[in-house]
């Protein structure tokens, strides 16, 4: 088949949960489909400046189309003009105009789809928010699958909204939470709904032991006290007379602790380091925490959106190579996801994928889902609670270690890669077989 991905960013430097979940499954399915993913120049959501060329690009056997924005987003005039728009009576004009502001406007892609649609076995449009689903949509709805990543936000009531999710072939989910409230919020939907999740890596758990932060050798778990990870059938044996090392060289996580001079426990955020991702209120929590006797650091991996404390315990790690982050992953105490809105959570489930517990919002179903299914992870509604847990699963390693263990066992079952690709392959065939609309 030949597939046409449609997303508003596209880029292994590109941070945010639908654009990595685009590439990751675009690189995957091009091993037995011919992928285009349709674009635009833009590598940042807050500006939409054209950066990258425009242009045809191959990454990673999937061809890249990138078209050029026709204006940049002015963030201050948009919000001022979305919190007049959430709040008044207004038209679709309006609601329109807001689309134009919040960008990416890219008549180009449009006008690209409308030319060459019909090459295309199926279109697939991530993320229901942007005018390159809303209008790209219209072009060819009947072959067209919506994978919405919707949660519960102020935009998504917008009238604008209910053709998108009325007007396409079929529906992806990616959790249960997802469905739900899609289904709740638009009554009128394709018949062709599927609950396809999305595929993690499991990592190779590494040949020795995690090693608790700042408890004696004595005190370690072993494996037949039922605590933290330790040899089983999918750890590996030391070779015959292999060379010994201090545990706190080949402890695991070492390699990041070392590079980032940490020693002691740390609570680790992954992402876009920006307000709306809910890291002004970590930020502040964590102060309390801090404030309270808490030892941990906390460490922030990604792209900084925001002005960050000059705080001994806040350390910035920068953006790191798919390596650097398991590493950082398997490295930390606790990983935190403080994002109120979450369709899926890579950051959740990858931290879980390695053995990692989560402490996340409880504002966002979606990854209280998570911790629930998996008993992998805890949820804070507040200030005092977000202290009260990072402080018990600091203090608790035996607790981190059951809780990790939960977290592997839930990804395995639940997101593996041949299973959801097994799913969108399905779904797939069944739009490009069925009749054409009139």
């Amino acid at each position: 088949m030949k597939l046409a991905f449609v997303i508003q960013r596209y880029g292994a430097d590109v941070l945010g949960g639908s654009e990595q979940l685009c590439r990751l499954l675009a690189e995957r399915l091009a091993t037995q489909h011919e992928v285009d993913v349709l674009t635009t120049c833009a590598r940042d959501y807050i500006t939409w400046k054209n950066e990258y060329p425009e242009g045809t690009d191959r990454v990673k056997g999937v061809t890249v189309r990138r078209f050029a924005s026709t204006r940049t987003r002015e963030l201050d005039a948009f919000n001022k003009y979305s919190d007049w728009i959430f709040n008044h009576a207004h038209t679709s004009q309006d609601e329109m105009e807001w689309l134009k502001q919040q960008g990416p406007w890219c008549p180009a892609l449009i006008e690209h789809l409308k030319r060459h649609h019909q090459q295309y076995d199926v279109l697939v449009f991530f993320t229901y928010l942007y005018a390159t689903t809303v209008l790209g949509l219209e072009v060819n709805p009947g072959r067209s699958i919506l994978v919405s990543t919707a949660h519960d936000e102020p935009a998504i009531h917008l009238g604008i909204y209910k053709d998108v999710f009325t007007k396409p072939a079929a529906i992806f989910y990616l959790t249960d939470a997802e469905r739900q409230f899609v289904q709740q919020q638009f009554p009128d939907r394709p018949l062709l709904e599927e609950l396809v999740g999305v595929g993690i890596d499991i990592p190779q758990q590494q040949p020795y032991p995690r090693m608790p932060e700042r408890v004696d050798d004595e005190a370690a778990p072993t494996a037949d006290d039922g605590g933290g990870e330790t040899a089983s059938s999918e750890t590996q044996a030391a070779e015959p007379g292999a060379r010994e090392f201090p545990s706190h060289l080949t402890s695991r996580g070492a390699v990041f602790r070392r590079r980032h001079r940490l020693h002691g426990p740390f609570a680790l955020y992954g992402g876009r380091i920006d307000p709306g991702k809910g890291c002004e209120e970590l930020l502040q929590y964590f102060s309390t925490y801090v404030g309270e006797g808490g030892d941990a650091a906390l460490v922030l991996m990604g792209a900084k959106l925001m002005a960050l404390p000059e705080d001994p315990a806040v350390r910035f790690a920068g953006l790191l190579s798919d390596s650097e982050r398991i590493q950082a992953l398997e490295a930390a105490s606790v990983v935190v996801c403080p994002s109120p809105y979450e369709s899926l959570s890579l950051l959740a489930l990858e931290a879980l994928a390695v053995g990692t517990p989560v402490l996340v919002n409880a504002r966002s179903e979606v990854l209280v889902e998570h911790c629930v299914r998996s008993n992998g992870g805890l949820w804070y509604a507040n200030r005092d609670e977000f202290v009260e847990c990072l402080k018990l699963l600091v203090a608790d390693p035996r607790l981190r270690a059951a809780m990790g263990r939960n977290g592997r066992d839930y990804v395995r079952k639940n997101y593996r890669w041949d299973v959801v690709l097994g799913k969108f392959e399905r779904t797939f065939a069944k739009v490009r077989n069925a009749p054409a609309r009139t």
